[in-house]
């Protein structure tokens, strides 16, 4: 089983800021998979299905961004995830608003959500897809950045088609493909890979 975890904070308030990115992505995969309906466990939700031959637990912590490693903890716990089997969805501001790069391992960059999963993980060594929200241009502003939402004109112009063509490359990813994942998610609208 795999375990991909998408990173966020709870408040109905916070859904459509750039932080809860992650959020957004493990929601689009369930979607358009059919996966079970949300549950409360793991201080998360999850839901569980079928993306080609692997099954895979989504999790949406639910213990805020600093605190996201709790609830991905328990769940690896709970079912025996080894690292290399969980990857994390999140924001990514040194990324132009809109890219997707997925690596293994790392360094926490100042994200909490990824300092947390290393701290509870014990290691590093699982699989990040970081997406690109983009740097407001100076550090003071990163704070209001991050917890501001998308604007409409982002989520028409590339948010919503984004996270559809993520969704359309899962299998990709859970086939152990990253590369290919990137590539089929950056071509053009209406590209065939």
């Amino acid at each position: 089983m795999l375990l991909w975890a998408g990173l966020g904070n709870p408040e109905p308030s916070m859904r459509r800021h750039r932080h809860n990115v992650g959020f957004m992505a493990v929601e689009a995969i369930a979607d358009r998979y059919g996966f079970s309906p949300w549950r409360s466990r793991f201080k998360g939700e999850t839901a569980e299905g079928r993306i080609g031959t692997q099954r895979v637990l989504l999790l949406r912590p639910m213990t805020y961004m600093n605190r996201s490693g709790d609830s991905v903890q328990e769940a690896a716990a709970f079912y025996k995830i080894a690292p290399e089997q969980i990857t994390a969805f999140h924001d990514e501001l040194d990324l132009a608003p809109g890219k997707v790069r997925v690596k293994r391992a790392g360094g926490a960059a100042g994200h909490n959500g990824l300092r947390s999963m290393d701290k509870m993980l014990g290691t590093p060594d699982y699989w990040r897809v970081r997406i690109g929200i983009g740097h407001p241009g100076a550090k003071e502003r990163v704070h209001g950045w991050v917890l501001g939402n998308f604007t409409e004109t982002d989520r028409q112009d590339w948010l919503e088609p984004l996270l559809d063509k993520m969704a359309v490359a899962a299998p990709l990813l859970a086939d152990g493909q990253p590369e290919k994942f990137m590539t089929q998610v950056a071509l053009p609208e209406g590209s065939k890979g």
